[in-house]
């Protein structure tokens, strides 16, 4: 998996809470991501076995709304993914702007 930044956006959402089933909207309001950048990244991330999804079991009419596909890392997925954040911070230099004080990047 290619580590680009909005990859690793996604992921340290997703990391954020593993177990939080998060849909697409909840991502792009955490991540800052447009439509047009997540969903190919979940795609990817889902075609690499690292994210599972699945549809939420609503009725739009009674929800006033369609019904959302939820995403949730897979096992392999938190591994693989805490795994490919250390790497990256490891060489991210500590000193460059829009890094936290304990030097990780703010993603």
């Amino acid at each position: 998996m290619r580590l680009t930044v909005p990859v690793a956006k996604v992921l340290s959402a997703l990391l954020a809470e593993p177990e939080a089933p998060r849909y697409g909207l909840d991502l792009m309001r955490l991540t800052g991501l447009s439509s047009g950048t997540l969903y190919p990244v979940l795609h990817r991330l889902q075609g690499a076995g690292w994210l599972a999804a699945d549809w939420e079991d609503v009725d739009p009419v009674t929800a006033g709304r369609p019904a959302r596909r939820y995403y949730r890392l897979t096992g392999e997925g938190i591994r693989s993914a805490r795994l490919a954040l250390a790497e990256l911070r490891a060489v991210v230099p500590a000193e460059r702007p829009g890094t936290d004080p304990a030097g990780a990047p703010a993603w």
